[in-house]
C-alpha cells in the first residue's frame, strides 16, 4: 500500500498555494470535488472510450490530482468532517466507474479476441474495486477497521495511468494491466474479508 500521507506532504508545496486561491476566489471544497468527478467523467467518455488514450491518461493525472486539492482546502477552512468525506467517497466510486468502464467499451468494440479478456478483467477489477471501499464502510459502520489492502486506490489508478501511457507511446497492454488490476483487487477484498474477520468473530 502507497504511504499516501507522505506523497501528500510531498505535494503539498504545489498544492497549498492553489488551495489558497482558489478559497480567496469563493470557491468551496464540494465545488472541486464535484468538478473533479464531471473532469473525470468527461475525460473518460470523450478521451478513453475513444481509444485515445494519451491524452485521456495526461488529462486523467491532472483532474486526479483534485484527489488531494478538496481536502487541502477543507483542512485550511476548518471545515473537514463525514459530509467532505462520504462526498469524496462517493463520486470516487463514480469515477472509478467511468474511467473503467470507458476502457472496458472501446475494447469491447474493438476486433481481437485478446479484448473480451480485457473486458472481462475490467468488470472484475471495478466490481472488486467497489466492494474494497464497500468491505471498509460496513466494517466502519461496525466498529471494526478495515485499512490493510495492497490494492487501494492510489494503487489502483497508478496501475492504469501506467497502462494507458504505455500502450499510447510503446506497445498495447492493457490487457495486462486489468488482468493485475482484477488480481489485486480481488486479493484486497480478500484481505479486508479477513482482516475484519479477526476483530468481529470472538
Amino acid at each position: 500500500m502507497l504511504d499516501n500521507a507522505k506523497a501528500r506532504r510531498v505535494l503539498s508545496h504545489l498544492v497549498d498555494p492553489i488551495a489558497r486561491f482558489l478559497i480567496k476566489a469563493k470557491v468551496t471544497p464540494d465545488a472541486i470535488t464535484w468538478f473533479g468527478c464531471a473532469a473525470t467523467v468527461g475525460v473518460s467518455v470523450g478521451f478513453l472510450a475513444q481509444g485515445k488514450f494519451l491524452a485521456g491518461a495526461i488529462l486523467f493525472a491532472i483532474f486526479g490530482s483534485i484527489d488531494l486539492l478538496d481536502g487541502t482546502m477543507a483542512r485550511m477552512l476548518g471545515t473537514s468532517g463525514p459530509w467532505g468525506a462520504f462526498l469524496d467517497s462517493t463520486l470516487d466510486r463514480v469515477s472509478d466507474a467511468a474511467v473503467i468502464g470507458s476502457i472496458c467499451y472501446f475494447y469491447a468494440n474493438q476486433e481481437p479476441k485478446q479484448n473480451q479478456v480485457i473486458v472481462f478483467a475490467g468488470v472484475l477489477a471495478l466490481v472488486m474495486a467497489l466492494l474494497t471501499s464497500y468491505a471498509r464502510a460496513k466494517a466502519e459502520s461496525l466498529n471494526a477497521t478495515c485499512t490493510v489492502g495492497i490494492a487501494e486506490r492510489a494503487e489502483r489508478n497508478l496501475i492504469v495511468w501506467f497502462g494507458l501511457m504505455f500502450s499510447s507511446l510503446v506497445s498495447d497492454v492493457m490487457v495486462y494491466a486489468f488482468v493485475l488490476l482484477a488480481v489485486l483487487s480481488t486479493i484486497t477484498v480478500v484481505q479486508r474479508i479477513l482482516f475484519v474477520r479477526k476483530q468481529l468473530v470472538a
